[in-house]
């Protein structure tokens, strides 16, 4: 019934994207050429055309050579996929992809093809613009529908998860989290819980061999593969079993704490290798292209933040007694020492004191002045002179004291994943709320997901958070 209901959707968004495109010719033609209907030529914002242009059935006669290009390229670009699980960005992106491409094939066709005849220029961009505008709203809207309705109990996806382990556990509460997925776990198969075992309702109705029957029932959309590591053995009778009902299957592994979400695999001549880690800053262009912001950044930053700086300096210079500016050792890169500068925000302290632990709510240590530079991270300024040197970098893991690293890698798997890159001055973890007194278990998930899956468009994600976001500074004392 699923495979039914998409490809009915999918005939829907094919013809609304074709009428679409339709709507995209003319509306551009309107705002190009009509001075009675667009705005742009009403407040001068393009300029007016001059002497003879074509009239807009010229433009609809592109249509033919549009449209079957166009749909062509949504499909390579992955827009008619099931999308059940995907971002709004996502969308955005393969929407952005296919009219790029597609823009282009326009130029070509206006240019070479069609020669001899004198097409607007600025038509093609205002072209683009409508057409993405518009699809785009187009899918939000469809989005918006058929997540409501999922989370109504319409448009469901019944699933059969085969082992009741973490990753099972995981998987429940994923689909609990996000109704509008649209997703309904009957139950779990496992040969060594009994059948009174519950979680979050879904029941264990029976052992593995159960499957072959429940298979030739035709109810469900979807096998989900959840078995333990230790039970591994039994994987390839289970993809056997589920291969010839046809039935879609999916393996949801259980090594979560072991591999990254997102495994680096390479084929060593037919053999699937998978890399525990990958790291894309260990790229030198990536290095390069990382450090070239950090060197302009910080440099930006000390030249215009010269004068606030010294503003504070005086003020804490007259408000509380001892250095202005306060060093500490923290672990970077490679597990190596360096000092991080701050401005002070604590009144002085002997070192045994100092490393107690970190500051938490109230802390009485902290002057008002600090409370002040710690709420609005100005204590943080000085950084910017350990970026410029290479210590830290803009964006990055904060760097923790050598007495907690020692203790936490003990503790936490993965700790010591997050010394593979430079620590930053601001990083995922903090703009998602976890800075001060919080979770080091929660804090190191995200600083992880961030060595993981770095990328220029993250960074500048995490900047744009670090001043405009309000859990920057929910948890800053």
């Amino acid at each position: 019934m699923i495979k039914e209901n998409q490809r009915l959707l999918n005939i829907f968004q094919f013809i609304i994207d074709a009428l679409i495109l339709v709507a995209s010719v003319i509306l551009a033609y309107s705002l190009r050429f009509d001075a009675d209907f667009s705005p742009l030529l009403k407040y001068h914002i393009i300029a007016p055309p001059r002497g003879y242009y074509l009239k807009r059935e010229d433009y609809i006669d592109l249509l033919v050579f549009l449209i079957p290009a166009y749909l062509i390229l949504y499909y390579v670009c992955k827009m008619y996929d099931p999308k059940r699980t995907n971002s709004r960005r996502y969308e955005f992106w393969c929407l952005l992809k296919a009219n790029f491409f597609g823009i282009m094939y326009f130029t070509v066709v206006v240019y070479f093809i069609k020669h001899n005849v004198d097409y607007a220029r600025i038509f093609l961009g205002l072209f683009a613009i409508t057409n993405i505008t518009l699809d785009f709203i187009f899918r939000l809207t469809v989005s918006f529908i058929l997540k409501r309705m999922r989370r109504t109990g319409h448009n469901l996806k019944h699933v059969i998860l085969v082992g009741y382990s973490r990753s099972a556990i995981d998987y429940i509460d994923r689909l609990r989290s996000h109704p509008e997925w649209g997703y309904y776990v009957h139950g779990i198969l496992d040969d060594s819980m009994p059948t009174t075992t519950k979680y979050r309702n879904v029941p264990v109705i029976g052992k593995i061999s159960l499957l072959p029957k429940l298979l030739s029932t035709n109810k469900f959309d979807e096998i989900g593969i959840t078995i333990g590591i230790d039970e591994f053995g039994k994987l390839e009778k289970i993809v056997e079993t589920c291969e010839k009902s046809g039935i879609y299957t999916k393996f949801i592994p259980d090594y979560n704490q072991i591999l990254p979400t997102k495994p680096y695999t390479e084929d060593l001549d037919g053999i699937p290798v998978i890399h525990i880690r990958h790291v894309p800053l260990t790229s030198s262009l990536n290095k390069f292209v990382k450090r070239t912001i950090d060197i302009i950044g910080s440099l930006f930053g000390i030249i215009i933040l010269s004068v606030p700086m010294a503003i504070v300096m005086l003020i804490i210079k007259c408000t509380s007694e001892g250095p202005v500016i306060f060093s500490q050792i923290r672990i970077g890169t490679h597990n190596k020492e360096f000092k991080m500068y701050k401005f002070r925000s604590m009144y002085l302290q002997d070192d045994s004191e100092e490393k107690k632990g970190w500051t938490t709510k109230d802390d009485p240590r902290v002057t008002p002045i600090g409370r002040f530079m710690r709420k609005t991270n100005v204590d943080e300024l000085p950084q910017l002179i350990n970026v410029l040197k290479g210590d830290m970098s803009l964006i990055g893991p904060r760097p923790e004291r050598p007495q907690f690293v020692k203790k936490f890698q003990q503790e936490i798997p993965r700790y010591m994943v997050k010394h593979q890159v430079r620590p930053g001055m601001t990083g995922w973890a903090q703009v998602n709320g976890l800075r001060g007194d919080t979770s080091i278990a929660k804090r190191i998930q995200y600083d992880l997901y961030y060595v993981e899956n770095w990328t220029l468009a993250l960074d500048i994600k995490i900047l744009f958070l670090t001043f405009f976001s309000k859990k920057v500074n929910e948890n800053a004392y």
